[in-house]
């Protein structure tokens, strides 16, 4: 017999009744029924009920042990009896009845249960990470995301990809996001960073000859925590083809997301290739989002031109100084409260808005003073130009473009989220594309990327060089789900000259891309292919697939939100002889 186990906690069945068997796990719960002790066993795969009858020495031992103490037992398989079965348990319908118990390791007193679901704070469960991870729905998702991974990594190769592996020690950016420096030894002074994503090289990995490259790639942003986005490391998968179009990287990818998603979905409708395209523009202005949830069915319209000279004398004002004005469909709030409304208005303001005016709708009965003040026949008229109905309300935000834009989108949300509107058990992708190549920074007073800099503006060097840059669009595209950005891409510009056109549209001069971006540039003037690629993050498709609503559910390890590891106490002080050897001197910050 195994020194350790014949079988897992998962794995007995009827058929196994009257084997002697021996099992290892963790005790997870015990019941004492009037002197006989049930031990429900657990391990990686599932639970088994031990059963200690009275007055044994398994009893004693068992009796004498703190949950989450790790035993081996030896028994014989029984049945329960049809009675005593457990319909929710894979083993549900035996026990092992213990004639041995050997005690491999004694728990403490736990900081935290295993057994149950209990919501604890957040500090402990990542202090005590490898016990919240016994837990089982902690577990599970775990076990998911090697699953996920497995499943794309196949699904790729099967669609011709070859996996290779980029350098973790590599140069700063001055692009994208704030770096990891890693200190030289070698190099007094000098530092490497870790790769915010592998961009450049898989760019040239394209460049050498290489055809469709993958890997499921560690990436590490020394960012701010978000619930979608972990602090310090996440992986995505990364891919990169040459001589493709944006449609054939579409084409790509798609089968493989909408694959994966079919796979894991256990019974939600999933979107099915091809993916809907939505220009930015459009994605702005019916969804005021460039992430939008098309599981909720409200469209944003604008409606500017209905408030021109309005009696409604607060739009007309901002239509004249230049604003807008946008409608945001309440259906069928005929029988809601006027205090749902203001509530609404309530909310916005406290999100840092000026407000959310509205409309009301009872049997085509108007409400609300905006309807009294911009007049019956023009609200009717704006009501049929919506196509509502006549118990359907509707919200109104006005501003700035950019502003008015953001609260829309925002109250788009939260009306679909109040209302009940948006079905919880489909997952909707679409691809957002034709994303601006250039914006105008109000900060820098100067014409900068909106995106990626190191994408095809759409019409190459000639659109560079006849259009005004904030016209220019770009071929990058990001996919989203549910409302959740998996992947920014994009069909890169691979000419030097149309690089350095680029680069100096927002500021570069040609000196700085040749330092700068010294890999890249140079490697580009030895002939290199039209090529794309994207990179959908592993954390937030297994966060979507596990219904989790922050990305630290479904991480091994993560960081608290200050970018703290409390288990491992990182990021913590060297030593001085540590420092000498790097050549570095800490400057303690300023007090304020």
């Amino acid at each position: 017999m195994h020194a350790y186990r014949t079988h897992n906690c998962a794995e007995l069945r009827l058929a196994d009744t009257g084997s002697e068997v021996k099992l290892s796990g963790w005790i997870h719960r015990k019941r004492d029924h009037g002197g006989v002790l049930f031990v429900d066993l657990r391990d990686h795969y599932g639970l088994t009920q031990i059963v200690a009858r009275a007055d044994s020495e398994p009893l004693r031992v068992l009796d004498g042990l703190r949950a989450e103490s790790v035993v081996t037992i030896i028994g014989k398989v029984v049945s329960r009896g049809a009675e005593a079965t457990n319909p929710n348990l894979a083993t549900g319908e035996i026990e092992v009845h213990a004639d041995e118990v050997i005690v491999q390791s004694s728990a403490q007193e736990l900081p935290l249960p295993v057994a149950g679901e209990a919501d604890y704070p957040e500090d402990i469960r990542l202090r005590y990470r490898y016990l919240d991870l016994r837990r089982e729905r902690l577990h599970r998702n775990i076990v998911l995301r090697s699953q996920v991974i497995s499943s794309i990594r196949r699904r790729m190769i099967d669609q011709g990809f070859t996996e290779f592996q980029t350098p973790i020690l590599t140069a700063s950016s001055p692009e994208g996001a704030r770096d990891y420096l890693v200190p030289s030894r070698v190099h007094p002074g000098k530092f490497y960073a870790l790769p915010q994503a592998p961009q450049m090289f898989k760019q040239l990995i394209m460049v050498a000859g290489f055809d469709r490259y993958f890997q499921i790639a560690p990436c590490f942003r020394d960012e701010d925590a978000r619930a979608d986005r972990s602090p310090g490391e996440f992986y995505q998968l990364d891919l990169e083809m040459s001589f493709v179009t944006q449609d054939d990287v579409f084409a790509a990818l798609e089968p493989v997301l909408a694959g994966v998603f079919e796979e894991f979905a256990e019974g939600r409708k999933v979107t099915q290739a091809p993916f809907p395209r939505i220009p930015f523009r459009d994605s702005m202005l019916k969804y005021g989002s460039d992430k939008p949830d098309l599981r909720n069915p409200i469209e944003i319209a604008d409606v500017t031109d209905h408030f021109k000279g309005s009696g409604f004398g607060l739009f007309a004002r901002i239509v004249e100084s230049g604003g807008v004005v946008r409608a945001i469909p309440a259906p069928a709030t005929a029988e809601k409260s006027r205090k749902f409304f203001d509530d609404m208005n309530d909310w916005a303001r406290s999100e840092g808005h000026a407000g959310l005016g509205y409309i009301t709708q009872k049997n085509g009965e108007l409400g609300g003073p905006i309807a009294k003040n911009h007049g019956e026949d023009a609200t009717r008229k704006l009501i049929a130009e919506l196509g509502l109905g006549p118990d359907d309300g509707i919200f109104f935000a006005a501003g700035k473009e950019a502003q008015a834009a953001k609260l829309a989108g925002a109250a788009r949300t939260r009306t679909g989220e109040q209302l009940g509107l948006v079905d919880e058990n489909e997952f909707r992708f679409c691809w957002i594309v034709d994303f601006p190549m250039f914006e105008y920074d109000e900060e820098a007073k100067k014409v900068d990327f909106s995106h990626n800099p190191f994408s095809m503006p759409q019409g190459e060097l000639e659109a560079l060089e006849t259009k005004d840059p904030l016209d220019i669009l770009a071929y990058q595209y990001d996919i989203v789900c549910n409302g959740v950005e998996l992947s920014s891409g994009a069909i890169r510009n691979h000419r030097p000259d149309i690089m350095y056109k680029a680069f100096e549209i927002a500021g570069y001069s040609k000196e700085q891309v040749d330092t700068d971006f010294a890999g890249m540039i140079n490697a580009f003037k030895y002939g290199a292919p039209p090529h794309g690629g994207s990179a959908p993050g592993i954390d937030r498709i297994v966060m979507l697939l596990a219904g989790e609503p922050n990305i630290r559910e479904v991480v091994l390890f993560p960081m608290n939100q200050k970018a703290e590891d409390l288990m491992m106490n990182a990021p913590s002080e060297v030593t001085p002889k540590q420092l000498r050897e790097l050549n570095i001197r800490i400057v303690e910050p300023q007090k304020s």
